[in-house]
């Protein structure tokens, strides 16, 4: 009797759990991990941050029961997401236009909204990044949409070809989805620039595009507000978008998988419809979100004290990123002049675009025990200053051979 499963095809993993795997597997002592997008401290520990652990002490001593979180989330959490990318005091928060519900991370956001548009919008082209991060054309391709492709990075500069990405936009039919990195570029660190957004924001309307923003890094950019400054623009437009929000790298919560999706539609009614599909959605994929994460993040933001701390930590965190960022590029480009290696102080978040080749990257792992993708990404807040020294030695012999 033929199996059930024997027709499933064969798909290899992403390149990121590809070499996460492949890290595991290695035995060798001094292997140094500098793929998966993690954040550690200076001592290359992931932190429990001070304002959570309090948040998460005030919570467990209330001893509550362990019961359902409503479909969409607590309200206070809601408001308090919605306060974070629109602004305290925003006009949009009063028109009411704005859903937003608990996710299972920035993943299960993307994925929400995704299948949201699969109902809308059936048979759409969906834009993501060249590149952008693995997952996302999984996801909307999974959700049965084509993905394409539209002009991001420019090798030659180290930052965005915003001249090609905008040309590549106008050529899409409207309707078209329309991926796009609010801030902290993954996987490059480069960024629009506030005058590019400017002009970007408009052209989405004016070719009835439909925008999907990723945030996953608000706040190790530029700070907070200026890292959802593209959000506010778009808010500020009256136009309707999508945007996916994770908590697991400014609250280092990863396995707690916190995340939020907000819809802004038109007007209030529309958003009370289109917040009751996503709400279907859910109750007919997992139900109910998760309680102890949400339970956290929601106390940081609401407390003042609370709220206060975590934004100086996050501070602390995007600054030792940035410190290391800028002595890699120094000394990379002092070794190698002509590498274009001084691009990386420039780019922002989490990662960096080094110029390494397939080539370059794999004798990096083979020979010098420092993972890095093919691409030649490397996540900057995996440095500290007991291991850079070691990762940029081992760059420039790969970049001399």
């Amino acid at each position: 009797m033929t199996s059930l499963f024997a027709g499933i095809q064969d798909a290899p993993l992403d390149p990121i759990m590809r070499l996460f795997e492949a890290f595991n597997a290695d035995t060798r002592p001094g292997k140094l991990n500098l793929a998966i997008g993690v954040y550690t401290d200076a001592e290359g520990k992931v932190p429990r941050l001070r304002a959570v652990q309090e948040a998460e002490r005030r919570w467990i001593d209330k001893a509550l029961p362990k019961t359902y979180r409503p479909i969409e989330g607590t309200k206070p959490f809601r408001d308090a997401v919605q306060a974070l990318l629109f602004g305290s005091g925003a006009a949009i928060l009063g028109e009411s236009r704005a859903a937003t519900l608990q996710s299972v991370g920035g993943t299960g956001a993307l994925k929400m909204g995704a299948d949201v548009l699969a109902r809308l919008k059936p048979g759409a082209t969906v834009a993501v990044s060249d590149p952008t991060w693995e997952n996302h054309r999984a996801l909307f391709a999974q959700a049965g949409f084509t993905v394409v492709d539209y002009p991001y990075f420019s090798a030659d500069t180290g930052g965005v070809d915003y001249g090609a990405m905008r040309a590549a936009l106008e050529r899409l039919p409207a309707g078209a989805i329309v991926v796009l990195h609010a801030c902290c570029h993954n996987p490059t660190g480069a960024d629009l620039t506030a005058e590019e957004w400017a002009d970007l924001v408009p052209l989405m309307a004016e070719r009835g595009l439909i925008p999907f923003l990723d945030i996953a890094y608000q706040g190790f950019g530029l700070g907070l507000d200026a890292d959802a400054a593209p959000v506010r623009r778009f808010a500020e437009s009256g136009q309707e978008f999508l945007v996916a929000s994770s908590f697991s790298k400014s609250f280092s919560l990863y396995g707690e998988r916190v995340g939020a999706l907000t819809i802004v539609a038109a007007d209030s009614s529309l958003r009370a419809k289109v917040e009751a599909l996503a709400k279907r959605l859910v109750r007919a994929s997992y139900s109910n979100p998760h309680t102890h994460g949400a339970a956290i993040v929601e106390t940081v933001l609401t407390d003042p004290a609370l709220r206060a701390d975590w934004e100086r930590e996050l501070a602390e965190m995007r600054e030792r990123i940035q410190a290391m960022r800028v002595r890699m590029a120094d000394s990379l480009q002092q070794r190698h002049p002509d590498r274009g290696f001084a691009a990386i102080k420039v780019q922002k978040g989490m990662f960096s675009y080094t110029g390494l080749t397939p080539d370059e990257a794999t004798r990096l792992r083979e020979d010098h025990e420092v993972y890095a993708l093919e691409t030649g990404r490397v996540c900057v807040a995996a440095l500290n200053a007991h291991n850079i020294d070691r990762v940029l030695d081992a760059i420039d012999a790969v970049a001399r051979r």
